[in-house]
């Protein structure tokens, strides 16, 4: 037997039975309503930007939607990243992030965003090493030659960056910690400026991802001195890395990541990762990302989170050893 009380309370529930029902609908639709922004926080031309390219159209295959690259450089990524933690948790606006997410923190510089507290991770993409390459116009010919013409020249070279606070400027300024000397860091707003002016002769040699600069090694309008790592590269297994030359403790490669707003439902972050996950491992896609010098790197959004936690304990420990600081 009902008593008022039970109706009542039945009443209650079924009335609310369409609002719960209301977010498992939308997610079931997703992403159905409108094109997904990929917001790639540098210029063209970077890593990020010639990733997210290769990615992008396999994705939006796989999910049966558009997805659209907006390139919001500024502020070592910080811009377009804050762009996408301050937007709808909806799936709709997503960010290729790489390494700068785990620098930026701490260095002397203001970051408007958590990346722990106001991301979902959606998956790790991919790593590439970072390069240090020279106008071949320079005397140094090899990596053992530029770390002697360095110290012996403290002050008088210049390198350039897609921007403060990138893994980019990271590892010049570990560099001269590590080598004992001083290089001038000339920032850029993104990669493809910032190579320009290498080639031109504007700076003398700049830290770049290999896929940002490979095609100008092939040209003959760089030089490519070394690996900023231990661990040579399969695309260019004769160049040597900083290990090599006796920099054991130097470590500076770079990886990549998609990230959605906090408070993403899983469900929608779970369909994110597979088209992910699928878009790497298309034939197609995954020889133009080798082509690049990316080594794939596919992961779970927990996997992720474990990483970037990691990360962010060990660039801390990178940046207050070496007591470097960024000043936007």
């Amino acid at each position: 037997m009902n008593t008022p009380n039970r109706r009542h309370a039945l009443l209650a529930l079924a009335a609310s039975l369409p609002l719960l029902a209301m977010p498992a609908a939308a997610q079931a639709e997703f992403p159905k309503q409108k094109p997904i922004t990929l917001v790639v926080p540098f210029a063209p031309g970077g890593g990020n930007d010639i990733l997210a390219r290769a990615i992008a159209p396999r994705m939006g295959q796989l999910l049966g939607q558009t997805i659209v690259i907006d390139n919001r450089p500024g502020a070592g990524g910080n811009l377009g990243t804050e762009l996408v933690a301050r937007a709808a948790p909806d799936g709709y606006t997503i960010v290729i992030a790489s390494s700068q997410v785990t620098m930026n923190p701490f260095l002397d510089m203001k970051v408007p965003f958590n990346i722990e507290r106001d991301f979902e991770p959606v998956g790790r993409l991919a790593s590439v090493p970072i390069v240090l390459v020279s106008n071949p116009q320079e005397p140094y010919k090899t990596l053992q030659e530029f770390m002697a013409y360095a110290k012996a020249n403290p002050g008088k070279l210049n390198y350039s960056s897609p921007g403060n606070g990138t893994p980019q400027h990271l590892a010049g300024e570990v560099f001269a910690k590590l080598n004992k000397t001083e290089m001038l860091h000339v920032p850029y707003r993104g990669t493809g400026p910032s190579i320009t002016d290498l080639i031109a002769g504007q700076v003398q040699v700049s830290f770049a991802t290999y896929a940002s600069v490979s095609q100008h090694v092939q040209a003959g309008k760089l030089r490519a001195l070394g690996v900023a790592g231990q661990k040579r590269t399969s695309l260019m297994p004769e160049l040597p890395t900083f290990g090599d030359a006796g920099m054991t403790n130097y470590d500076a490669s770079l990886w990549y990541s998609l990230l959605a707003p906090a408070k993403t439902p899983p469900a929608i972050v779970a369909k994110l990762n597979e088209a992910m996950a699928g878009a790497l491992k298309d034939p197609a896609v995954a020889k133009q990302v080798a082509a690049q010098g990316f080594e794939v790197q596919s992961s779970t959004p927990a996997e992720l989170r474990e990483y970037i936690a990691k990360e962010l304990k060990r660039w801390e420990r990178v940046i207050v050893d070496n007591r470097i600081k960024v000043s936007l």
